[in-house]
């Protein structure tokens, strides 16, 4: 087959076409070769020993196709369909919001609450990936969790990692408005969430990446950003198990309104956890 230039003359070109549009250098190149990565089947350490490999014309038009797509601001984890959450690789689409780290923070909000739990009952609402809920599974073994989402093709995204990460038998999801169709499984020792809440009126300022193709319902709940908090303050308590938590993840400047919601809910031990930039990012609460 005909060889058409090198790993390291293909990882240049590359790299430019991103930083012309728009994505910084060091993003640029480190996400160059992850698609190259993709393109060709390589790993990491065969991209470093191999800078001067020959690519073939094939893999050289697999890998256009590919830095084209993130030119156009097409997130990373959409082309290459996957994202690590909480140690676990994550299957993911455009029918679900792409995992973020400060989520992790959720998940580890709720393994420090369910220490000496023997059989927790876990509810993961607006669930996506399943990110949250299948994480928490695959590390509490006896754990079972519920979790929800009003989008089909989102729980069919979910469906698959719970497959993938072998909790299938302990994740059950169903389809519906926040809590509504998790009421019957009540009572939960934690309700987790991780809502829309970005106003509508910011969705124009947000990055492409994330303005222009992640799921719109995963983003806003409308005009008023704290909508779904509201719900969940109203809703989640009387599911919850005495001492059962209610922690969901927040937008910069939200938490102390989210922290005054739980409050107002008869929740106790109400506070908020910052994420690795000091910015509150999970609101938490403990069931009487």
């Amino acid at each position: 087959m005909t060889s058409c230039c090198s790993l390291s003359h293909l990882l240049l070109a590359a790299t430019r076409r991103l930083e012309a549009a728009g994505i910084p250098a060091d993003e640029a190149r480190a996400e160059a070769r992850l698609l190259l990565q993709a393109a060709l089947g390589l790993s990491r350490e065969q991209m470093y020993l191999r800078p001067d490999a020959d690519v073939d014309q094939a893999g050289a038009a697999r890998f256009d196709s590919l830095v084209a797509r993130r030119g156009r601001r097409e997130p990373l984890a959409y082309i290459t369909g996957t994202r690590a959450f909480y140690g676990l690789d994550f299957t993911v689409s455009p029918a679900v919001l792409i995992p973020r780290p400060e989520t992790e923070l959720l998940v580890e909000a709720a393994l420090r609450h369910l220490e000496g739990v023997e059989t927790p009952r876990i509810a993961d609402v607006g669930t996506g990936s399943g990110c949250i809920a299948i994480a928490l599974a695959a590390h509490l073994p006896r754990a079972r969790a519920w979790a929800s989402d009003i989008s089909p093709e989102a729980l069919e995204v979910a469906r698959a990692n719970a497959e993938r990460h072998g909790v299938a038998g302990r994740v059950t999801l169903a389809e519906g408005d926040r809590l509504k169709p998790l009421a019957a499984s009540a009572p939960f020792d934690t309700i987790l969430s991780n809502p829309p809440y970005i106003g509508e009126r910011e969705v124009d300022a947000l990055m492409p990446e994330v303005r222009d193709w992640e799921p719109r319902v995963a983003l806003t709940p409308g005009d008023d950003a704290l909508a779904f908090y509201r719900h969940l303050a109203n809703e989640a308590p009387p599911l919850l198990a005495a001492g059962g938590l209610l922690a969901v993840e927040v937008g910069q400047g939200q938490a102390e309104a989210v922290a005054a919601l739980w409050t107002e809910a008869d929740l106790k031990e109400v506070n908020i956890l910052p994420d690795y930039a000091g910015i509150g990012r999970v609101v938490r609460g403990i069931a009487r």
